[in-house]
């Protein structure tokens, strides 16, 4: 496993992310006895804001080198093929888990599934529903967050110059985040009831993180200084999220009762769908913490037990899709016996699944790269005409980020 990992990235990236999605394939599973000690339980933030920001870091990263190098269009358009791919994984896994959770409700005699998963439109109208699902305007449970990565990689594509002036990249970002949350605005859906999540609203965290990744060259990179107070700040307000969400989520009868009116209001409004903004801010303490109290080269991070979970972060948009599909086989598993061997089962076969598939994929990048790498010499040897252009296996550097899911 070790030797499919790259180490010359920063760890703590492919680290949070990998384990951001084993925290997906967890949250993905009602019944599950882990899901109650998951982020979500105790923060105003959890893995999917986790995702995104470290995508925008990725994103700000590999493809603010590639503008730096070959130039804004050129740039853009490796961007754009990302989203083309993130579109079919996309596509690939709404046909896989439409399948697998059709056949599912019919052969256990499960309507529910249809229907908790709003996949009940397939039954309605097929092709209507096939239709908007290709527009990315129907997103059924668990399939809204690779049409919130698309429509986000797009938007830095047109975005990406202004990495160089990080402050207006920022303002522009917030201004739209603000007037997105005072007038309601986002994108249309079939429903008309919007996207599960907003993307005019999660771009501002994700423009966060792409102002973080980018290193300007022969400039210094878009920081955040150590501050003791900043520090305290972030831990107050860590703690505050901690009484927020036990009131929000477990005793929303004591938060009625014993609360102001107008906090009450506050608290009932801490919405995910447009990125709230105590939601922000508990994400943004969180990185800011890590960021300064784990080192980049800390030992741990190359040991055995954050190995899985790094080779996942690597490798992150297979891990993704193959998750949900997972989750919900796991789901199956623990209707048929929810007690401590089905859980302990499903808890440690589905993780070992997405390592697998992770060591599988990076297995394949490997050897994909070594395979371009000697093309050149035997270019060479084989007599290429001068001047013709050299065979890149890699434009993007090794820590750029570039499989990121």
């Amino acid at each position: 496993m070790f030797a499919l990992i790259r180490q010359d990235r920063d760890l703590r990236v492919d680290f949070f992310r990998g384990l951001s999605l084993w925290i997906i394939f967890v949250n993905h599973i009602p019944g599950n006895w882990l899901g109650l000690v998951t982020p979500r339980n105790y923060m105003l933030a959890d893995a999917t804001e986790t995702f995104v920001l470290l995508a925008g870091y990725a994103a700000g990263l590999a493809y603010g080198i590639v503008m730096d190098r070959q130039g804004w269009l050129f740039a853009a358009s490796r961007v754009m093929g990302r989203v083309f791919t993130l579109y079919v994984a996309h596509i690939f896994l709404l046909v896989v888990f439409t399948a697998q959770v059709g056949y599912s409700a019919e052969r256990l005699d499960a309507q529910a599934y249809l229907d908790e998963l709003q996949l009940d439109p397939f039954a309605r109208e097929p092709y209507r529903a096939l239709l908007e699902a290709l527009l990315l305007r129907y997103q059924p449970s668990f399939l809204n967050i690779l049409p919130l990565y698309i429509v986000l990689l797009a938007m830095f594509a047109v975005a990406m110059p202004l990495l160089r002036r990080p402050w207006l990249l920022l303002g522009a970002s917030a201004a739209l985040y603000v007037a997105t949350r005072t007038f309601d605005w986002d994108l249309p859906s079939w429903s008309g009831e919007g996207w599960f999540f907003n993307p005019l609203g999660w771009q501002f965290l994700f423009f966060i993180g792409c102002a973080l990744g980018y290193r300007p060259p022969g400039g210094a990179p878009f920081t955040v200084p150590y501050r003791r107070w900043l520090v305290a700040l972030s831990l107050a307000l860590l703690a505050l999220g901690v009484v927020a969400t036990q009131l929000l989520y477990f005793r929303w009868d004591i938060a009625e009762q014993r609360l102001p009116a107008v906090l009450a209001r506050f608290l009932a409004g801490i919405d995910k769908a447009a990125m709230h903004p105590m939601r922000l801010a508990t994400m943004l303490a969180l990185a800011y913490l890590a960021a300064h109290f784990i080192p980049r080269t800390a030992a741990w991070l190359r040991g055995w037990a954050a190995a899985p979970f790094v080779l996942m972060g690597q490798q992150a948009l297979p891990v993704f899709c193959a998750g949900i599909a997972l989750s919900f086989l796991g789901r199956v598993a623990l209707e048929i016996s929810d007690q401590w061997p089905m859980q302990l089962l499903v808890n440690l076969a589905g993780p070992a699944a997405l390592t697998l598939i992770a060591a599988l994929t990076a297995w394949y990048g490997t050897e994909k790269r070594a395979a371009r790498r000697g093309a050149a010499p035997a270019a060479a040897a084989a007599g290429a005409p001068a001047g013709a252009a050299p065979v890149v296996a890699n434009p993007l550097p090794a820590a750029s980020g570039r499989d990121s899911g």
